[in-house]
């Protein structure tokens, strides 16, 4: 459906669409449907010129005849056994408005008309290139029916039968089929041919009927070339039987190369004329007086004749009004050229031997055309006067009429033409800014919160609980693990537990919620695959969880060595003891977590910066740790558990000995209380 109705919309002359309009409009108000068929809708869709319409309608075609003629249509004829009105619309736009119908032929050349539907209507037609519609109608606007396939044959540029008795039936459509060849250049299909041929030999075309005489006359002055078709209908004989005396000697072949030039010309400039009535006046040219006059006394419609009548009359009008001073301005005659009746300015620019009526035609075919180029589409452009403007084709039409007037010479004189027209400037476009201070503040939310997704991935990897044992081939370190009440979350995250930092019964431990006065210090940077701890549960939830990593301790236990016993320190020394300092270690250890007792002490000495604490850190190698600075017996208790391999194995229940007098006391965060 779109694509139908962007042919009616853009293929269709402004003056065709407003007759397709009107008639619309009479069809609603006597509520019937109707359909445009026929010629024009092959031609849309073939991509030729559409030189008339056929509109079919359900129900009698002749009642709207009076509604018709107050909407400014002509009636130029009527046929009354097909109900069919032969219509004229401003803009010489010929319609043929027809009920539909299906014919039954007792006779050949005898057709009998029945009332019937669209569909029975294209079943009768004569070829299935004219068996197509598109409906005109408010809920089906632009639907195409085409019911025996028309469109292929198009496709094919073909011309195949609708019935398989159709020459016989109807001889004029042997006439018909040659004026389509010489038309269109399409040929016969096969079976088609064959029955062309056979109807011509049997000579069927002695039953024409007086109504199919008088189509095929007049049609062919309706032809775009009129000369050939003739000549081609003179070929094959049939001018015999539907007017002997014309012929294509009788016409004047010279003046109607001319007549077609002419037309041209003005469809450049906009004007549109229909060229039936001039060019039926130059086929009949050298035809006798008595002879002319029995042609248009046969010819279908009353109205197409007396319009071939008054041809020098129209003419003669046009001079009168062209030559006056009222269009003596360029302008002004530019305007008359283009709203005048185009078949009057047609014929008088192909007749008239007058020197100003041929001085004001060559303006308007070549002189003013040329000012076009002075349009100045870079201004307007500028101005912001462009094609989407609604008003954009009557500024420019405005523009032209004032340069062949010879006004707007100068470029100052263009703009203030065009300042009026001008649309406003758009709005800037709004910056919003943000301040620099939230800017920062977010940028640092993002950080963290990338780093926070950093170590939480990193902890997919890390090992299982059961491996915290480590293995018999690894270094000893001489610390133990004391058993009790674990803290699940700070096994699985690697953060000592509540119990593990009851150790040092002088610090005050720092509560969730409460502030110690003093920074505490950040958790030890993660190795690489670690993730940062979470905040620590309350203690209730924590001890079914604790009670089971306790008994996978003591299984775990049962297969380790008994533990070697614990190193004693008598008075705080200036250099941590790491016995395995200078040991080499196993190839290829597996990984434990370090101890959560020494990951606790290692967090009151060493303070990464604030920004990395939670990215993970290079692990130290194990012999820098004897090269570090004396401390007090905590803190370097602490750093050299810290500096010592990562993993220590879970060996018997002593504690490391602690100094008399601890060097400083620093809080350190605990995750419940102090037993």
């Amino acid at each position: 459906m779109p694509d139908y109705i962007y042919l009616l919309e853009n293929r269709l002359s402004a003056d065709q669409r407003h007759a397709l309009t009107q008639l619309r409009e009479v069809a609603r108000e006597a509520g019937t449907i109707l359909f445009l068929t026929g010629d024009a809708v092959r031609d849309l869709t073939s991509g030729h010129a559409v030189r008339s319409l056929e509109i079919s309608v359900h129900g009698n075609a002749l009642k709207l005849k009076k509604a018709i003629e107050k909407l400014g249509g002509k009636v130029w004829g009527e046929h009354e056994p097909s109900q069919s009105l032969y219509l004229c619309f401003p803009g010489t736009v010929r319609v043929d408005l027809i009920s539909t119908h299906s014919v039954t032929y007792p006779k050949a050349g005898k057709p009998v008309y029945h009332s019937a539907s669209i569909q029975e209507d294209l079943r009768r037609r004569d070829f299935t290139v004219n068996a197509m519609a598109i409906s005109l109608n408010e809920g089906s606007f632009g639907l195409f029916m085409d019911p025996l396939n028309g469109a292929a044959d198009i496709e094919a540029r073909t011309l195949r039968l609708v019935s398989n008795y159709g020459f016989i039936e109807d001889p004029s459509l042997m006439i018909r089929a040659t004026r389509y060849r010489a038309r269109l250049g399409w040929e016969l299909d096969l079976k088609t041919r064959t029955r062309y041929d056979n109807a011509k030999a049997d000579g069927v075309i002695e039953f024409l009927s007086q109504h199919a005489i008088s189509q095929e006359l007049e049609q062919i002055g309706h032809e775009e070339d009129g000369l050939a078709v003739l000549r081609a209908l003179e070929a094959e004989g049939w001018m015999k039987f539907l007017f002997p005396a014309w012929t294509s000697a009788r016409a004047d072949e010279e003046k109607l190369k001319a007549l077609h030039e002419m037309t041209v010309e003005l469809l450049m400039q906009g004007v549109h004329p229909d060229m039936s009535a001039p060019q039926m006046q130059l086929l009949t040219a050298k035809l006798p007086a008595k002879d002319l006059a029995a042609l248009k006394k046969s010819l279908l419609r009353p109205g197409f004749v007396q319009e071939w009548n008054s041809l020098d009359t129209l003419a003669s009008g046009f001079q009168k009004v062209l030559l006056s001073k009222e269009n003596a301005k360029a302008s002004a005659g530019y305007k008359l050229f283009t709203t005048y009746d185009p078949e009057a300015v047609l014929w008088l620019g192909f007749t008239s031997k007058n020197a100003a009526v041929q001085e004001r035609f060559k303006l308007f075919l070549k002189v003013w055309p040329e000012s076009r180029q002075g349009i100045p589409h870079a201004l307007m452009q500028e101005m912001r006067i462009t094609p989407e403007l609604a008003t954009y084709n009557q500024i420019v039409h405005a523009v032209f009429l004032e340069l062949i007037d010879g006004r707007l010479t100068t470029p100052e004189e263009m703009r203030a033409y065009l300042e009026p027209h001008s649309p406003p400037a758009p709005p800037p476009q709004v910056t919003i800014k943000r301040p620099r201070v939230k800017r920062g503040a977010e940028k640092i939310k993002e950080q963290a919160f990338d780093d926070d997704e950093e170590a939480e991935e990193a902890l997919v990897g890390d090992d299982d609980l059961d491996d915290i044992g480590g293995d018999e081939d690894e270094i000893d370190l001489g610390i133990a693990i004391p058993k009790g009440d674990l803290d699940v979350e700070a096994l699985d995250e690697g953060e000592p537990s509540e119990d593990v930092l009851e150790g040092d019964e002088d610090e005050e431990p720092v509560r969730p919620g409460k502030s110690s006065g003093k920074k505490s210090a950040p958790p030890l940077p993660l190795k690489k695959g670690a993730k940062s701890a979470p905040s620590p549960a309350p203690a209730k939830a924590e001890k079914p969880a604790a009670k089971a990593i306790a008994e996978k301790l003591a299984k775990a236990e049962k297969h380790l060595p008994p533990p070697p016993k614990p190193v004693a320190s008598a008075k705080p020394v200036a250099k941590p003891p790491v016995p395995a300092a200078n040991a080499k270690p196993a190839p290829a250890p597996v990984k434990a977590k370090p101890a959560p007792a020494v990951a606790a002490k290692a967090a009151k000495a060493v303070k990464p910066p604030a920004k990395a604490a939670a990215k993970p850190a290079p692990k130290a190698p194990a012999k820098a740790a004897a090269k570090a600075p004396a401390k007090p017996a905590p803190k370097a208790q602490a750093k050299s558990a810290a500096k010592a391999p990562a993993k220590a194995p879970v060996k018997g229940k002593a504690q490391p000995a602690k100094p008399s007098k601890p060097a400083a006391k620093k809080p350190a965060p605990k995750s419940g209380k102090k037993r």
